[in-house]
């Protein structure tokens, strides 16, 4: 079971997350079938959307994460509700490159870093909030930080891991991110860049046995925290038949008709795979509505 922790100092100058995402990144694996490095890219990204979900107030809120950087993973997009909830696709699931200079599966060289990391969030207003900036790294973790940086003017650490095994199933995945509140004076920055001057990887933590919580402790020592609240957050889709039809219909009339010389159209979801039949006449019935 995924977990997710959110915690404040007691001074009131910072906040962290962190969650332990192996079993969401791991059921991802198993429905997109990706290769290493796209299940580490796609992995961090649903990471860091589980967490920037959590913190949204609304029970209908959402927020979609979409990094497009020209790489040969096409597109990668990661959507969490406000329980940190999460499903995501990879538009080329498989992607076999070298290892980076690190001998590290080559992230930023599958996403590419010629484009854009976009935020929208959904809050129930007439429009959702869009942010966006050139991608930085390729990393994601550095991305998000910028992102927060720039759109949204919170001076933020984020660290993000996934470990693959060699048969492509999920040893470890999850991240941390660490926020300075308005109430933060210089000293609270330099505390929190000395606490993690030499932190371990994410994913070593967590082989360790750490737990979200203990992760947020070890990478903050020098602050006294507390926990704000706790949740177990699944790789979750909420696509139905419903939304699936509502969807035909929103490609036109011309659309419809085309698909209805086939005696069966058949609708596979971006984020489950889950496949959703419609024969000829039930397309045609979609063009009366």
């Amino acid at each position: 079971m995924s977990e997710l922790v959110r915690m404040i100092s007691t001074d009131g100058t910072l906040t962290v997350i962190a969650a332990d995402t192996t079993d969401i990144v791991n059921r991802m694996e198993q429905i997109h079938q990706t290769s290493a490095v796209t299940s580490a890219a796609l992995g961090r990204l649903l990471t860091a959307a589980s967490m920037m979900g959590a913190v949204l107030k609304g029970k209908d809120n959402s927020i979609t994460l979409r990094l497009n950087g020209g790489g040969p993973a096409g597109s990668v997009i990661a959507v969490s509700d406000s329980e940190g909830n999460v499903r995501g696709y990879v538009s080329n699931p498989v992607v076999e490159i070298p290892l980076n200079i690190k001998g590290k599966l080559d992230v930023a060289g599958a996403v590419g870093t010629d484009g854009t990391l976009t935020v929208m969030k959904d809050l129930g207003m007439n429009e959702p909030y869009i942010g966006q900036i050139p991608i930085v790294s390729g990393e994601i973790a550095e991305d998000i930080t910028s992102y927060f940086a720039t759109s949204e003017q919170l001076p933020s650490v984020c660290a993000l891991g996934v470990l693959v095994n060699p048969d492509l199933s999920i040893q470890a995945a999850g991240g941390f991110i660490i926020q300075l509140l308005p109430t933060a004076m210089d000293d609270t920055i330099d505390k929190v860049e000395e606490c993690i001057k030499d932190i371990p990887a994410v994913t070593q933590m967590l082989t360790g046995g750490m737990t979200p919580e203990d992760i947020c402790r070890s990478v903050l020592k020098g602050f006294d925290l507390e926990v704000l609240d706790t949740s177990s957050p699944e790789y979750r889709c909420n696509c139905s038949r419903d939304r699936v039809a509502k969807a035909l219909i929103s490609t036109g009339k011309e659309s419809l008709l085309e698909m209805a010389q086939e005696k069966v159209t058949e609708v596979s979801c971006h984020f489950c795979d889950k496949k959703y039949n419609f024969t000829s006449e039930e397309v045609l019935k979609l063009i009366e509505k």
